[in-house]
C-alpha cells in the first residue's frame, strides 16, 4: 500500500502529465515519477498511450524500437499511428545536450535504434565509427532532392550517407514580457543583465556547453563557437557572476516557464512557437549580436538492436503527410520541400521558425570542435558546480 508522503501532488502529476504527452519524458520516467507503475494494466483500458503494444507477429520488424531524441521534438500521435501500422512500439528517450549523446554512445549499450544528432556532430560519430552508414533504397520516402542542402548537408560524410534530415531551427531566448512591463529586449547583452537585475531567481539556461557558453560569449560579440581561452574566460567570468541569479539550468524548460516560476530561458525554436502559441505573453527572441542556426538529423547508432524497426521509423516519420503534422506539432521548420507544399502560409511566414534574414544571417552553425574541446567542456563543469 502507498504511503502518503509517496504521493505527488496533482499539479506535479498534471506537470509530469504534460511532458509525457510532449515527449519530454519517457512512459518508464512517467510510470515511475507518478507512482503508477504497478497500475498500468488498469490505467491502459483509460489511457491507450499507456497500453503495452503487442509484437505484430511472425516476419515483422519487432514489437519495439527506440527512440532517443529532444525534448517536446515529436507527435505523439504519429508514434501511435506507426505502432498501429507496424505492431512495434516506439520507446522515447530524451536528452539534453550532443555531449550527453556522445557520452552515452561511447560507453557502449544504449539500446537506441535510431537517434536524433546535431549538424556538427556527425564527423565526430563517424570517426569513432558509432553511427551505421544508412542505405537510402531502405527508406523510399527519402527524397534527397527535396531538401535544402543548406541543412541535409552534414548528413553526407566523405560521400556516405549517414543521417537524414530532421528539422532546422535557431537558438535564441524565450521571455515572458508580462513580467517585463511588455518590452521585448532584443540582445544577448539584455539576456544576461535582466537575469542578474530585474529577472533574478527567474531565468533557466540549458543544460548544453554549446548554448550556454556560446551565447555567454555572444555578450562580449565573441563567436558562438569560440575555443580561444582569453575569450573562454570572459564568458566564464559572466556565467558565474549569473549564476546565484538562476532558476535552474534545464534543457527541458518548459513546465516552468508555462507555471510562471520561470520568466525567461534559453530556447530552441520549437519550444519558443509551442509557448507562444498557447501564451502569447511569452515571446522568442533571437539576439540581434548572433547565435546558433543548427540542424538536426535521423541517424542509426552501430549496433541497433532492431535494425528492421529503426529504419522503418525513420521511413515513417519522413513520409511527407506524416512530417508536416510532426511540424504542425512541434514547431520547427523542415527543410524538405515535399513538407512545405503541404503547410498553410501562417506557418511558412511565421517569424519565430523564418525569423527575418538580418537575423538569419548573424547567426553560426555549431562547429565540430566545441564538442570535443576539453576547455568547454571544464568551463561547463565548473559553471554547474558553483
Amino acid at each position: 500500500m502507498t504511503k502518503d508522503n509517496d504521493y505527488i501532488s496533482k499539479r506535479k502529476f498534471m506537470e509530469e502529465l504534460d511532458r509525457y504527452r510532449r515527449g519530454s519524458v519517457t512512459r518508464r520516467h512517467f510510470l515511475g515519477v507518478t507512482g503508477l507503475g504497478t497500475a498500468t494494466a488498469v490505467l491502459g483500458a483509460a489511457v491507450p498511450a499507456l497500453r503495452p503494444r503487442q509484437a505484430w507477429g511472425q516476419g515483422s520488424i519487432g514489437d519495439r524500437v527506440v527512440l532517443a531524441t529532444w525534448p517536446n521534438y515529436h507527435d505523439p500521435a504519429n508514434f501511435d499511428a506507426f505502432t498501429e501500422a507496424t505492431g512495434a512500439a516506439v520507446d522515447v528517450n530524451v536528452f539534453g545536450s550532443n555531449e550527453e549523446m556522445l557520452a552515452k554512445l561511447q560507453a557502449g549499450g544504449s539500446g537506441w535504434d535510431v537517434f536524433v544528432p546535431t549538424n556538427y556532430t556527425i564527423t565526430t560519430y563517424v570517426g569513432e565509427n558509432l553511427i551505421e552508414p544508412l542505405d537510402a533504397a531502405r527508406m523510399p520516402n527519402f527524397d534527397p532532392a527535396a531538401f535544402d542542402q543548406r541543412f541535409a548537408g552534414p548528413g553526407i560524410v566523405d560521400g556516405t550517407l549517414y543521417a537524414v534530415s530532421k528539422n532546422w531551427g535557431t537558438t535564441g531566448y524565450a521571455v515572458n514580457i508580462s513580467k517585463n512591463n511588455d518590452v521585448t529586449p532584443t540582445t544577448w547583452k539584455e539576456f544576461w543583465d535582466m537575469t542578474m537585475d530585474s529577472f533574478s531567481g527567474r531565468t533557466m539556461v540549458h543544460d548544453y556547453q554549446l548554448t550556454t557558453i556560446g551565447n555567454a560569449l555572444k555578450y562580449f560579440g565573441y563567436s558562438f563557437n569560440s575555443v580561444d581561452p582569453k575569450e573562454l574566460a570572459d564568458a566564464e567570468k559572466l556565467l558565474l557572476d549569473a549564476k546565484p541569479h538562476l532558476f535552474a539550468i534545464n534543457s527541458d524548460y518548459q513546465p516552468s516557464m508555462r507555471s510562471g516560476d520561470a520568466w525567461m530561458t534559453m530556447c530552441w525554436t520549437g519550444d519558443g512557437k509551442q509557448m507562444n502559441r498557447d501564451m502569447p505573453e511569452i515571446v522568442y527572441v533571437l539576439g540581434k549580436e548572433g547565435g546558433e542556426l543548427w540542424s538536426d538529423f535521423y541517424a542509426i547508432p552501430k549496433g541497433a538492436p532492431h535494425l528492421d524497426a529503426a529504419y522503418a521509423l525513420i521511413d515513417f516519420l519522413l513520409t511527407p503527410d506524416v512530417n508536416a503534422k510532426e511540424a504542425a506539432f512541434h514547431g520547427y521548420p523542415v527543410a524538405d520541400s515535399r513538407v512545405n507544399a503541404l503547410l498553410p502560409p501562417e506557418v511558412l511566414n511565421d517569424p519565430i521558425l523564418y525569423p527575418a534574414a538580418e537575423l538569419l544571417d548573424a547567426l553560426e552553425f555549431g562547429a565540430a570542435a566545441t564538442l570535443t574541446d576539453p576547455n568547454r567542456a571544464e568551463l561547463l563543469a565548473r559553471f554547474k558546480s558553483a
